[in-house]
């Protein structure tokens, strides 16, 4: 096997060299400790320093002259320093009498203060990856000395602050269990009501260390974007974060159930190197590292129950675990290291034949057929790239070929309306009739389609279905008309 294919994030699994090291940044963190305790104490003083007994005094008549704050502060000499020392000093006397201690004591207390406060709640930091596989004597690729930059959140603390979210309080489950109508009929809508949580639920009640703990499935997702407004680079790899906890109807209503937790690479190099299968491992490997360094705080927290807050108020211990990872099929080729077009992600049936005798794909089963079998022979018979080690080999209960969950938009919606039926009816007619026939009908479908009446619920399309750029509010609604207009010009 070759060597140079995985990072020493990734344990478990195929032991592998090392391809990539990395050099964590931290940005804008405090260099103070006990921030948010210095903060609350300077919030309590101030709270304090509000008094009425001060009003009343000053409406006593006290000479205004014991109160020269303004004129004192605009008359100082010496400069900033010298004008924060006479402040101090002028507050810890106008506290003096009602034995309150003052927020701060002189410049330097009062700096750190504001360096300890937290600013833009959970800091971003930066991993600078480089390649550090085998070279070749010359020649080398400028791949191979650049610098690849992946930003990142904590994602347990991302988490935790879904989990007190006092906005999901009633409309978050902290426990697996079953639904049914009243015709006794199970129900499925929410995560927590599946098969797999409550699986994994009996495994966390079983341990006799996590017995008790309330079980969170984090839900990621990864979407190269544009930004068309944006000069230079303006393609980014966003990883974003949920918890299974909170109900659907939540997520889909964009109340901070899904948080942007980091940006991954996007290495490039010249048309030269480019397709190189050497730079593509790299490239697919480097994602994995990525993601598997980015998850690296959840870690420990998956075997050990951690006490956080929950939404209702109460603390509870919490085993945090991989949950879902949404993504389309061409993600779920990279992430389940497998050969595209060829086999699924899923279960080791082929693409040629998908109704044959495919069965679920397994760590275990997988991890064997690596172990003793030659690269070639997994590429060719299992359609398996052997030289690439998933993310989710380096936690536990996380199996990549488990949780992988189709995305509805690219592999339903698009995926079925418009890359499936539409194109197979342009198809069908252009093979069963000449062009110009074919492009009549094609006229005639998209008549029907403008010719639709307005109702409630249906969207009118004035030119047809020869949009320019596809949506998802498009492919939704294209769904609901599609089907009658097409009547008699296919079987």
């Amino acid at each position: 096997m070759p060597p140079g294919l995985t990072t020493p994030d990734i344990a478990g699994g195929t032991t592998q060299q090392s391809l990539v090291s990395t050099v964590v940044t931290p940005l804008g963190q405090s260099s103070i400790n006990g921030s948010v305790s210095a903060a609350e104490e300077l919030h309590r003083h101030l709270s304090h320093a509000r008094i009425p007994n001060m009003q009343r005094e000053r409406d006593n008549k006290i000479g205004q002259e014991n109160y020269p704050v303004v004129e004192r502060h605009q008359a100082g000499q010496g400069g900033t320093t010298n004008n924060i020392n006479t402040l101090s000093d002028l507050i810890a006397a106008l506290l003096l009498p009602h034995n309150i201690k003052p927020p701060f004591s002189n410049d330097d207390n009062l700096y750190k203060v504001i360096d300890s406060t937290p600013l833009g709640g959970i800091p971003w930091q930066m991993v600078t990856v480089h390649y550090n596989g085998e070279r070749p004597d010359q020649d080398i690729p400028p791949w191979m000395d650049a610098g690849y930059e992946v930003s990142f959140r904590d994602p347990r603390e991302v988490v935790r602050n879904m989990l007190a979210n006092p906005s999901f309080n009633g409309q978050m489950d902290y426990a697996p269990y079953w639904d049914f109508d009243e015709n006794d009929e199970q129900e499925w809508q929410d995560l927590m009501l599946g098969e797999w949580a409550w699986k994994h639920a009996d495994e966390i009640a079983k341990d006799p260390s996590t017995h008790g703990s309330m079980f969170v499935p984090v839900i990621l997702r990864s979407d190269k974007t544009t930004v068309l407004v944006a000069t230079g680079q303006n393609d980014y790899y966003l990883i974003y974060v949920s918890i299974g906890n909170v109900h659907n109807n939540v997520r889909r209503a964009h109340r901070n159930a899904v948080a942007v937790v980091g940006f991954l690479a996007m290495p490039k190099t010249t048309q030269e190197h480019a397709p190189t299968p050497q730079f593509r491992k790299f490239r697919h490997q480097l994602f994995h590292s990525s993601v598997s360094t980015i998850l690296q705080s959840l870690k420990p927290a998956m075997t050990t129950p951690k006490v956080a807050m929950c939404a209702d108020g109460h603390y509870r211990k919490v085993i945090y675990g991989i949950g879902l990872y949404i993504t389309d099929y061409e993600e779920q080729v990279l992430l389940a290291c497998i050969v595209k077009d060829y086999t699924l992600g899923r279960c080791n049936a082929f693409a040629k034949n998908l109704d044959g005798s495919g069965m679920l794909r397994e760590h275990e089963h997988t991890e064997v057929l690596v172990k003793e079998l030659d690269l070639s022979i997994l590429w060719d018979e299992y359609g398996i790239v052997g030289e690439l080690v998933p993310f989710t080999n380096g936690f536990p209960r996380a199996d990549i070929r488990e949780i992988m969950a189709p995305d509805i938009l690219h592999q339903l919606i698009k995926g079925v309306c418009k890359d499936h039926l539409i194109v197979w009816v342009q198809q069908y007619l252009e093979l069963n009739h000449t062009k110009a026939d074919a492009a009549t009908i094609m006229d005639d479908i998209d008549h029907r389609i403008a010719a639709v009446a307005p109702c409630a619920g249906l969207r009118r399309f004035p030119e047809g279905h020869g949009f320019k750029q596809w949506t998802r509010d498009d492919s939704k609604a294209l769904m609901k008309v599609y089907l009658p207009t097409i009547k008699g010009h296919v079987p």
